[in-house]
This record gives C-alpha cells, sequence and structure tokens, in this order.
C-alpha cells in the first residue's frame, strides 16, 4: 500500500515539485477541478486529498482511484524526477524565477463545456524543459507558427520565409514539432540561427514524430522542448489538442498559415481568439484544400488579422510604433508626381498626332496660359515634345530629369 501522507512544503519546494509530477501521473494537465484545488490549498495537499478520495467532482474521483491501482504514486514521481535529470531535463514550475506567467492566463479562460478537452483548459502544474535559455525569457518575445500536416509546397514556402524573418528580426518561433508547417517552421529558425521552442503532447524525451528526431535534438541544443506531461509519456491523440492551448498562451500571437478544413490549428486559433492574442491567418488559393480552414477563421472571426507576409505579422505583434507595413503599391511612373493641372493636360493630349495649345486648353478645360504654362513643365520632364503644328507624347518619354 502506498503511504498517503505526502510531505508538505511552500510553493517551489522538493515537496511541491514532487506532488506538482504526481498529480500529472494522476489527472490530465489543464483538469480545472486539480488546478482549482491546488490553487487553494496547494499541491502536496491535493494530491492528499485526491488519494485519499476526499474530492467533489466524481469523474476525477473515478479517474484517480483506477490509476492508483498497485501505484504509488510519491515514488513514481521521485523516479520520473531523477530519470529527468539523468536526460538532462528540469521540471519548471509556477514559483520559478523563469516560469513563463503568459499561461496563467488561462485560469480565466471559458469556453464551451463539449468534452473535457474543452472543458479542462487550466494552466499548468508544471512543465518540463530540455534547453538551456531560460522559458520564460525565451517566450517572453516569441510568435508561434502553425498549420497543416499535409503542407503544399505553397505552405512550406511562406512558412519558412515567415518563421526565417521572425528569427532575424529577434522573435522566438514556437510550434509543436508536427510534419508539414511545424517542421518547416522550425527548421527555418534553424537555419537562421535563432530560437525555437517544440511544444510537445509526450515526454521531452521520445519526441514525436520521429521521423523529425534529429530536429528536436537540434532544438534541444539551440532552443527549448517544453511539455506538460513527464518523461516516457506517450504522444495520445487527445493530449495533441491540450497540448495546444499552451501554445496559444505561451505567445504573443499565432499564425497559420495553412490548415483544412478539420484540423488542430484551427482549435488552437480558436484559444487564441479566446486569450485575445494577436491571431494571424495567412490566405491561400480559393481552390486549395489545404487553405479551407484559413478562410474560415478569417470568415467567422472579425478579430483575426490577415497577414501576407513578414511585415504584416510584426507589425501585428510588436510594440506600437516598432513596426511598420508599408502599403503595396505598383511600379512608380513619372506621371504619378503630377500636379492636377499638369495631368488635365496629358490626358487631353492625343496618342497620335500633335494637337494645338489651343485645343489642349478646351479638351482640358483649363484656360489657354495655364496649358502653356504646364506645357512648358512637361516639356522640360520629357513627357511631351514640341513638333511643327503644335505638341504631342514622344516616342519614347526620356526619363524625368
Amino acid at each position: 500500500m502506498p503511504d498517503l501522507s505526502s510531505p508538505t512544503g511552500p510553493p517551489g519546494s522538493d515537496a511541491d515539485r514532487t506532488a506538482r509530477v504526481a498529480l500529472t501521473r494522476l489527472a490530465e494537465p489543464g483538469n480545472r477541478a486539480v488546478w482549482s484545488l491546488v490553487q487553494e490549498h496547494g499541491a502536496p495537499a491535493t494530491l492528499d486529498l485526491l488519494i485519499s478520495g476526499d474530492v467533489r467532482d466524481s469523474s476525477l474521483r473515478a479517474s484517480v482511484l483506477a490509476k492508483m491501482a498497485g501505484f504509488d504514486p510519491f515514488r513514481s514521481a521521485e523516479a520520473t524526477l531523477q530519470r529527468a535529470q539523468r536526460l538532462g531535463a528540469r521540471i519548471v514550475v509556477p514559483a520559478d524565477d523563469e516560469w513563463p506567467t503568459r499561461v496563467d492566463t488561462l485560469a480565466a479562460l471559458e469556453l464551451d463545456t463539449e468534452g473535457r478537452i474543452n472543458w479542462d483548459i487550466r494552466p499548468p502544474l508544471c512543465l518540463w524543459v530540455r534547453g538551456g535559455w531560460p522559458v520564460g525569457e525565451t517566450l517572453d518575445r516569441s510568435v508561434a507558427v502553425v498549420g497543416a500536416r499535409a503542407a503544399t509546397n505553397y505552405g512550406i514556402h511562406v512558412t519558412t520565409e515567415l518563421a526565417f524573418g521572425l528569427t532575424e528580426n529577434g522573435w522566438t518561433v514556437v510550434s509543436g514539432g508536427a510534419f508539414g508547417i511545424d517542421a518547416a517552421a522550425h527548421r527555418a529558425a534553424l537555419s537562421a540561427g535563432g530560437r525555437t521552442v517544440a511544444v510537445l503532447a509526450c515526454g521531452v524525451d521520445r519526441p514525436y514524430p520521429t521521423g523529425n528526431s534529429s530536429m528536436f535534438e537540434r532544438i534541444a541544443d539551440t532552443g527549448l522542448l517544453i511539455s506538460e506531461w513527464p518523461p516516457g509519456a506517450e504522444p495520445l491523440r487527445h493530449r495533441f489538442l491540450i497540448r495546444n492551448r499552451v501554445i496559444a498562451a505561451a505567445t504573443v500571437g499565432t499564425v497559420v498559415t495553412e490548415a483544412a478544413a478539420r484540423s488542430g490549428a484551427m482549435q488552437t486559433m480558436s484559444r487564441v481568439l479566446a486569450l485575445r492574442r494577436v491571431a494571424m491567418v495567412m490566405p491561400g488559393a480559393v481552390t486549395s484544400a489545404m487553405s479551407v480552414g484559413c478562410h474560415e477563421i478569417l470568415r467567422s472571426n472579425p478579430e483575426a488579422t490577415l497577414v501576407t507576409g513578414l511585415p504584416h505579422v510584426l507589425e501585428a505583434v510588436g510594440r506600437v510604433g516598432e513596426y511598420f507595413a508599408d502599403r503595396p503599391r505598383g511600379p512608380e511612373r513619372p506621371r504619378d508626381a503630377l500636379d492636377e493641372e499638369s495631368a488635365l493636360v496629358m490626358e487631353a493630349l492625343p496618342t497620335r498626332g500633335t494637337v494645338s495649345p489651343e485645343e489642349l486648353a478646351a479638351r482640358s478645360g483649363l484656360p489657354l496660359r495655364t496649358v502653356l504654362r504646364r506645357l512648358s513643365l512637361l516639356e522640360l520632364a520629357g513627357l511631351v515634345e514640341r513638333r511643327e503644328g503644335g505638341v504631342a507624347l514622344p516616342a519614347r518619354p526620356r526619363a524625368a530629369e
């Protein structure tokens, strides 16, 4: 029988850390009831309550009871901490200086109650980390770039350019480590020599998918691997949806570069919008199935911002006045700088042949003296030329002086 008497200690103490590890073994991260109990009683006392069955939530009580069969949460937690130490991983709790405080805003997030994943969206109890950078500092200036696993060439291209540019401008690129858009974002950040963070739905010692193993090792060396689940935890399907709330909460904003109609990226964006983070969407071809989700987000959410490249994203996530995205313009022509009267004279000129100043005055509705004055300026600019019988457009206008 396990010892039902857990050690006590203040937040951040060894007892607090051990209890938080044990709690993540007994209940999935984000559990509303567990988080509320920890806030009220502390992690060690909450663990005692769960083990003794002294909790009101009947589903939580039944789940803990099932997991407790032949299971000692204290020994398991201690073994997990030792395993993490051997792996070079560390546990980060809310009392630590490097805790990413943005995730605490999940405490106020209220979404629909259809299903546990949409109900249990509270902040993490702890985070497991591989990598040398402080978590909070690294995520303080970060943007999430997410999207479809079955990404198109277009999606990979725009994601790569965006993530590379964000990194060059001193931003951390955050994603989920999956194939497709996630991997393109991580690899672009690595290529730019900056920091990237992969938020996982499994243990930091067994990143998923295994096809990205070498990429994960590079991220651990130069950035951060983060997970709410302890080392050894499997990448179960529902955990990816639970994980998405951390990506949404920990970053300044999120960009979806490509997403199908039913996509985890759309679920992530629902969290982004609910948290009032900067929600950005890259449009695609209306004929592309991989952009249906992006377009639906834009149609359904006035708060979502359409972005078409790095300048738009920087302007959206930067501090006021830090970045400005230039409005798109076509190539400038000499006529663009003309005043209104000169433009009227130019419009009155025939495309072929000559015309007298008197005819130009009649066509343009301007006084003859004004027309003569404007013709002199237009001739100096190389936009008209005098010929026998009047003035005309030059065959090949000279560049303006």
